[in-house]
């Protein structure tokens, strides 16, 4: 669906994506997540062909996307900050959107009205910036593209909008096949919808794999030892954090489940327990290894 290879982008002196390459499978929703610079928002303009790459290739189906009126027939790109003309309102924005993608549906349109319960007669600029968001998924679900770029989507939306929001959206990926890519901070909510991950930075993506192999491949491991945790051990597994709470000792730990417990098992601890990992604990201690700078955290 999405290929990209080699991607550079640089503003003056400052290259904000240095030979990024993504991979996002059709039918998936992939999360994109990275610390605040890491060049997120600027590869999704590079995507949606509002910059121009410096070097490198986006392909959308095989196609360039760059100025490619064919290819953003069948993309919606919904970011943090929406414009809508501003005289507009819902209706004619919906009319408008019609001329714009061919798959429009006005069934659908009609029946997301009451779940979203806003007069289609109002200026959508006079809306709060919650509403605007609604009208946009409204707009963009009916649309019924075979891509969805999302950019901190739900910011500013209620709680139980937020999730009819998303049930919505991944009703829409197991119908239709859409492909959603979303950039977001809030792991906890990326964490409960995507099935594939690329952590970004410095530019480029360092980890992109499926959510299970992510979280899969760091373990959070709580141990306790008759005396204090061998040298021996520490130096014979991969840690990226450790943290010691009286007797109980916290690591995480990166490698296999199996021969990390196998290793630990040979120092005959007292206490050895595997603990469910975050996204967000995952994303902390990924980018702690590669010098990203961070708190100790209490666990």
């Amino acid at each position: 669906m999405i290929k990209v290879t080699g991607l550079t982008k640089s503003f003056g002196n400052f290259k904000s994506l240095d030979n990024l390459n993504i991979n996002v499978k059709e039918g998936s929703v992939y999360g994109l997540i990275g610390p605040n610079g890491a060049g997120k928002t600027t590869f999704i303009k590079n995507l949606m062909g509002i910059y121009r790459p410096d070097s490198g290739s986006i392909e959308f189906d095989g196609k360039q996307i760059y100025e490619n009126i064919d290819a953003k027939k069948d993309i919606v790109y919904i970011c943090d900050d929406l414009y809508f003309f501003p005289t507009y309102s819902i209706m004619d924005m919906a009319k408008y959107y019609e001329g714009l993608y061919p798959n429009w549906d006005w069934e659908m349109f009609e029946a997301l009205k009451p779940l979203y319960n806003i007069d289609v007669n109002r200026k959508v600029r006079r809306l709060s910036k919650g509403m605007q968001k609604q009208v946009a998924f409204w707009l963009g679900i009916c649309a019924k593209p075979r891509l969805m770029v999302l950019d901190e989507p739900v910011d500013g939306l209620d709680p139980v909008m937020r999730r009819n929001t998303w049930k919505i959206v991944l009703q829409a990926v197991a119908e239709n096949d859409l492909t959603v890519l979303v950039s977001s901070h809030n792991l906890r909510e990326l964490e409960d919808v995507c099935d594939h991950v690329g952590i970004m930075y410095e530019g480029k993506v360092v980890i992109e794999k499926s959510l299970d192999d992510v979280k899969g491949n760091i373990h959070k491991v709580q141990t306790a030892f008759l005396d204090k945790m061998p040298d021996e051990l520490k130096n014979s597994l991969e840690i990226l954090h450790s943290s010691t709470f009286g007797s109980v000792n916290l690591l995480i730990v990166k490698g296999s489940i199996e021969k990390i417990k196998d290793t630990i098992n040979q120092y005959n601890p007292l206490i050895l327990d595997i603990l469910p990992l975050s996204l967000e604990e995952v994303f902390i201690y990924e980018l702690g290894g590669m010098g990203y700078e961070f708190e100790n955290l209490i666990i």
